[in-house]
């Protein structure tokens, strides 16, 4: 891509923001009960981190993907394997809660309980994100 304008600092705030706007939108659809919207959103959220630790990491646009274990493979993140499979299960977040194939099933799955593992699992990858980000 052309970095030509490219302005590192300004583009890592920006998806930083939006993800926080993510975050608050996986609140609210959790506490309203819309378990798979909330999944979906913080599917989104992570992505956007992940995305801004690409443009610290890499001083250039981030790839047009949604797969967060290839985002932080192409960032060069370290990764467990514990992280490895968190990263690949909050994926099929995204493509579960938007394809009419998958939704009934990935619905069904939401459970309260279950969404409030994952949450929690999400939010714990939050922090480790922005941690990366922040060194």
């Amino acid at each position: 891509m052309d970095n030509n304008g490219f302005d590192k600092d300004k583009l890592i705030k920006y998806w930083i923001d939006d993800s926080e706007d993510d975050y608050d939108t996986m609140i609210v659809m959790y506490n309203s009960k819309r378990y798979y919207w909330a999944l979906f959103a913080g599917h989104l959220m992570l992505e956007k981190l992940l995305k801004a630790y690409f443009v610290k990491a890499k001083f250039d646009y981030p790839p047009l993907i949604h797969n967060l274990l290839r985002l932080a493979e192409k960032s060069e993140i370290k990764l467990t394997n514990k992280r490895k499979e968190e990263l690949i299960t909050v994926t099929a977040f995204n493509i579960n809660a938007r394809y009419d194939d998958y939704k009934t099933s990935f619905k069904l799955k939401c459970t309260p309980e279950y969404t409030a593992e994952w949450i929690e699992k999400m939010e714990e990858l939050r922090k480790w994100i922005k941690g990366l980000i922040l060194q």
